[in-house]
């Protein structure tokens, strides 16, 4: 009887694969783009058969939290990003929680952070990344920002060290390398943790190096937004299993257990473990030894995950192809806008297309930004701005160095517009084409 039913659910299975196919073949069908009337989104997924067919496979495991396809996927995104350590989590502002938070445990003796202490960040970017920095009793020390890289001004580096200064934490900003070298010297110098935001910057390169492989921490995200996607998900990188360790305990309650979720007895001494004030042979499934979170991913997400990493390579070469050809289309527009540079020694998979409209411009940010949004071309602002303006961060306890003046020049402005995979050439020439309408736009206006 079980043998009958086992060939039975698999024949089904085989059943099921096959309409997902057929399904893709109607459902996925690219659409044709007709200037002015479709829409040139900034960012999306892009998904296939191989995607729905694990995602269906996932479902039909019923196993619903991580399990077989989450482990798979950190094998596989360790080893593409060129780490030891990958721990998948639910998204990437989760990973920058579990990331820092992890730095906090009292194992590390007197490399631990500790309320008050200080962290090297910049105000010119997403809320998420200086977020764990507030929530776990820290103070940001904010540094300006150079353009059109849109990274930490290394110049500055220096002078936000004080005697509290224990860790840095910085993002690619749109998936351009930060000045690691400047960076890393400085975190060597005064023994400074480094955690890199990698959520816009999966596969950007630095001397030839992957970004994600210099702190001692990494993170990245998986938001439908990003180079690859689970439609939510995040991962924490590290070359350290000791801190693997400690983000995976932040991730799953704040346990001291590291069993894998279904599985017991890891270490081989469940009942003879003797920690705080608990009777000895206390099961080890239930001690903790932090104060952490449930962060963690389900199988379903991971698995379209492992079918999107297999399609990575191609994902990062049509990002910068895309660079390339919105870079060479709108060079004679120099007059108007400041086009992005990516930081010396460094090949971005860019994020996004920035540009700055200077300050003697025709039109103002606003105005151009409006235009491109009537003629269907998506933009956006970069991220949150200057963050300090804004109402959440007003009255946080910070130290900033310096005015801020490049901050407050992003906030004014600079967007962004599209660079993803599903960008065509077609969308490309249209792009250009509307860009050109600017000058003659603006005039218009003036003249009206």
């Amino acid at each position: 009887m079980t043998l009958t039913m086992t060939k039975t659910a698999s024949h089904l299975r085989d059943e099921i694969h096959a309409l997902v196919r057929q399904y893709c073949d109607v459902a996925l069908a690219p659409e044709v783009f007709v200037p002015g009337r479709s829409s040139v989104p900034v960012s999306g997924k892009v998904l296939g058969t191989e995607e729905l067919e694990l995602l269906v496979e996932a479902s039909l495991d019923a196993w619903l939290t991580t399990g077989r396809f989450a482990a798979q996927f950190e094998r596989e995104f360790a080893a593409f990003m060129g780490v030891r350590c990958a721990s998948l989590v639910n998204s990437g502002s989760s990973a920058n929680l579990a990331a820092l938070s992890c730095l906090t445990s009292p194992s590390l003796g007197d490399r631990k952070l500790s309320a008050g202490d200080e962290v090297i960040t910049v105000a010119a970017g997403f809320p998420t990344t200086i977020n764990p920095i507030i929530q776990n009793g820290l103070v940001p020390v904010f540094v300006d920002v150079q353009v059109p890289t849109y990274n930490i001004d290394a110049t500055q580096l220096e002078a936000a060290v004080s005697n509290r200064t224990r860790a840095i934490v910085l993002a690619h900003t749109l998936g351009n390398p930060f000045d690691l070298d400047a960076v890393m010297q400085l975190a060597a110098k005064h023994d400074l943790w480094l955690i890199e935001d990698c959520c816009d910057a999966v596969g950007s390169l630095y001397k030839g190096r992957s970004v994600g492989t210099f702190g001692h921490l990494a993170t990245t995200s998986f938001y439908p937004a990003h180079h690859i996607t689970m439609g939510e998900g995040g991962c924490v990188l590290t070359q350290s299993p000791a801190l693997k360790k400690l983000a995976e305990s932040f991730r799953d309650w704040g346990r001291d257990c590291w069993c894998d979720p279904g599985k017991s007895n890891t270490c081989g001494c469940r009942f003879e473990w003797k920690l705080g004030d608990l009777p000895s042979g206390y099961d080890h499934k239930y001690i903790y030894s932090h104060i952490g979170y449930n962060l963690k991913a389900t199988d379903m997400q991971a698995a379209v995950g492992v079918a999107q990493l297999k399609k990575l390579p191609d994902f990062i070469a049509a990002r910068r192809a895309n660079f390339t050809k919105l870079h060479a289309a709108l060079s004679d527009l120099d007059d108007i806008f400041a086009l992005p540079e990516a930081t010396e020694h460094s090949e971005p998979s860019w994020f996004g297309f920035p540009l700055a409209v200077r300050k003697d411009a025709p039109a103002n940010r606003n105005q151009i930004i409006r235009f491109l949004e009537s003629r269907n071309i998506a933009t956006r602002l970069l991220f949150g701005g200057n963050l300090l303006r804004q109402p959440a961060y007003r009255d946080i306890p910070r130290r900033v160095v310096g005015d801020l003046q490049n901050t407050d020049f992003v906030m004014n402005n600079v967007f962004w517009i599209g660079l993803y995979p599903g960008i065509t050439q077609s969308m490309t020439d249209y792009m250009a084409e509307t860009f050109h309408q600017i000058p003659k736009a603006a005039s218009a206006v003036r003249g009206a």
